[in-house]
């Protein structure tokens, strides 16, 4: 039978050669055999040369998903196991697996997938219409990885409501794929114990990412007063708090991500250590400054505020403005931890952008460490998007 066939224009294609995961509609010069949307497809140069096979959706501007670069791939169910097999492989060798992020897109070689692991519950985001019809398959495939090696998965729940995917032409779903459970889950993370809630928590129901980097600001905690802005349900304030800080205040604009992290510091035994405060960041940093408060530890943690190149300059001056803030309530010879999860606000403008924000502030940065997000969002060189996570850690030294 006649396999469907994407053929690229003359000259196009640039980037997938070079190791990127798409191709784009305006760089395909047509489409032959029986394909249809989410079909899987081979990819040929315009010569008729095989550059490997993928997905095809002609109503998204990503039009091929890559799932291999082999001519002589053939995606079957071997193929898939395969796949998950090698993403388990990967998290056992790099990273805690109590929870983590089992799999990550195109950085895992399936292509709009995510899969997290919260303890014995398995949270699937999908946003590629190719993939979300093997999903049922790949969370069969992967469940069995898991019991091979004594971990039995009680449930499964579907995050797939993103916006993203009315570009692949698909609803927005959420609900359980496995029999209904509690979604409000128990986990532990560097030692210390939250509830997730993976029906109405933001993206997944917690940011597995920042596992390593909320762990590296434990010492810099220790016997001082530390302010964590933007703490979603409170996992770096905690952190602070077990790093032995005296004194800690969470900041969130969202009620019910204040209400969390206040049952995330009863649970820890912390609530008498740590303190949260349902105020919007930009309001509040002001009104310390003109107090005079000052705090041996400033993590700034705050949402993506860009998610295309169009708002880049706009997501420069938030940046800019939270971090010079950020750095004028940090007392002479403290710490401040700052980051941004934008893929679109690159690795230089951020250090750019944080740069300015101190000589605003009239205060000197001492780089500690420089991070990115944990091993289990692998960085996938010749992949830009799998790389978004910017995270510095500075002692701020008074302009001297």
């Amino acid at each position: 039978m006649e396999q469907a066939a994407v053929r690229l224009k003359k000259g196009e294609g640039r980037s997938f050669k070079a190791g990127g995961p798409w191709i784009y509609g305006n760089e395909i010069d047509l489409l032959t055999g029986p394909w249809e949307n989410g079909g899987l497809v081979r990819i040929e140069d315009y010569n008729g040369y095989v550059l490997g096979h993928g997905f095809v959706n002609t109503n998204s501007a990503i039009t091929v998903r890559a799932l291999s670069r082999r001519a002589d791939a053939v995606i079957d169910e071997a193929f898939l196991d395969r796949r998950v097999r090698a993403a388990w492989q990967y998290r056992k060798d790099t990273v805690d697996t109590a929870c983590c992020r089992l799999i990550f897109g195109e950085a895992d070689f399936l292509p709009g997938l995510v899969v997290d692991k919260f303890s014995d519950v398995l949270v699937v985001e999908s946003l590629a219409l190719g993939i979300d019809r093997l999903k049922g398959t790949i969370l069969r495939l992967l469940t069995r990885a898991l019991a091979e090696d004594g971990i039995h998965i009680r449930g499964v729940y579907e995050r797939s409501d993103a916006k993203v995917r009315l570009k692949e032409g698909m609803e927005r779903v959420k609900g359980f794929l496995s029999e209904p459970f509690d979604p409000k889950v128990e986990i532990v993370e560097n030692g210390l114990q939250y509830v997730v809630d993976v029906a109405e928590g933001q993206k997944t129901g917690f940011f597995l990412d920042q596992k390593y980097n909320r762990l590296a600001i434990q010492p810099l905690a220790r016997g001082g007063r530390a302010l964590d802005c933007f703490t979603h349900t409170g996992a770096f304030a905690l952190n602070a708090a077990k790093g032995g800080a005296a004194e800690v205040l969470g900041v969130d604009a969202s009620e019910t991500g204040v209400l969390q992290a206040r049952e995330n510091a009863a649970l820890n035994g912390m609530d008498g250590q740590v303190g949260f405060a349902c105020r919007d960041v930009f309001d509040l940093l002001p009104e310390l400054e003109r107090r005079d408060e000052r705090f041996d530890l400033v993590i700034l943690d705050p949402p993506a505020f860009t998610k295309s190149r169009a708002s880049v300059k706009k997501a420069v001056r938030g940046y800019r403005e939270i971090n010079r803030r950020g750095i004028a309530l940090v007392r002479d010879g403290g710490y401040l931890a700052t980051c941004s999860c934008s893929h679109f606000m690159t690795p230089e403008l951020f250090a750019q952008t944080v740069g300015e924000a101190a000589r605003d502030a009239r205060r000197r940065l001492r780089q500690v460490e420089y991070r990115t997000q944990s091993p289990d969002h692998p960085i996938l060189w010749g992949v830009d998007e799998s790389y978004y996570l910017k995270f510095y850690i500075f002692q701020v030294c008074d302009d001297r």
